[in-house]
């Protein structure tokens, strides 16, 4: 295989990615280049995907290519499309028989809000003169701290209040009066109801047959006047 800026001939078995290198920092927009080519050759596609690679999840840079490419550029990435961080560049080149062959660069730094290094320049020595000595300087003595006067409050202690006794609530007379008296714990209620069915049952009995009878007079009645004629 060959590389960089070696001399390749068309033909070749070849899967190369020469720029970024692995352990590279990148930033904005980076050319791949390297090389992809091979004898029965269909076409070449770059992939990326962040580290450590989640399973298959590749991302496709760019588009698919049926052009090969021999130390030339394979594919431009926009890094600003992607967070910073590591990520692993593929390269896979495919034949006419579905079988492909590979190439990796593993662990490649978007590093797109990192500040760029800068240079920092060294000054010039300048020609300085010699001043003479002066007086020497004297150092004012500190004064020493003013102290804090801290004055103590006499704690009044406050008598703490007694509960008031409450009254319980009143009754309300009508409701301590039953309406319906009871006998030695014995309720009424029951008797009083029994009485008023059973007095409701009479009157209903009665006016039964009080009917029937009538009906029974009305029917004599008829039969008597029909044997009559």
């Amino acid at each position: 295989m060959g590389s960089g800026g070696l001399a390749v001939a068309q033909g070749e078995d070849l899967a190369v990615i020469s720029s970024p290198a692995s352990n590279a920092v990148v930033r904005g927009t980076v050319q791949i280049t390297g090389s992809a080519d091979y004898p029965s050759f269909q076409f070449y596609i770059l992939e990326f995907s962040p580290e450590p690679i989640p399973g298959d999840q590749w991302q496709i840079i760019g588009a698919i290519h049926e052009e090969r490419v021999i130390n030339g550029v394979l594919e431009n990435w926009d890094t600003t499309l992607v967070p910073d961080g590591s990520y692993t560049i593929r390269l896979r080149v495919v034949r006419l028989d579905g079988n492909y062959s590979e190439a990796f660069a593993q662990q490649v730094v978007v590093a797109n809000a990192q500040p760029l290094p800068t240079d920092t320049p060294t000054p010039a020595p300048a020609d300085v003169e010699e001043q003479p000595a002066g007086p020497p300087t004297t150092t004012p003595t500190p004064l020493p701290p003013t102290p804090t006067i801290v004055i103590e409050l006499p704690i009044v202690e406050t008598a703490t209040p007694r509960p008031i006794p409450t009254s319980p609530p009143l009754q309300n007379p009508e409701e301590e009066q039953s309406i319906i008296p009871t006998v030695s714990g014995f309720s009424m209620s029951p008797l009083r109801d029994a009485c008023l069915y059973g007095g409701g049952l009479m009157v209903v009995l009665f006016l039964l047959f009080a009917f029937l009878s009538a009906l029974r007079r009305l029917t004599l009645g008829f039969m008597e006047r029909r044997r009559r004629k």
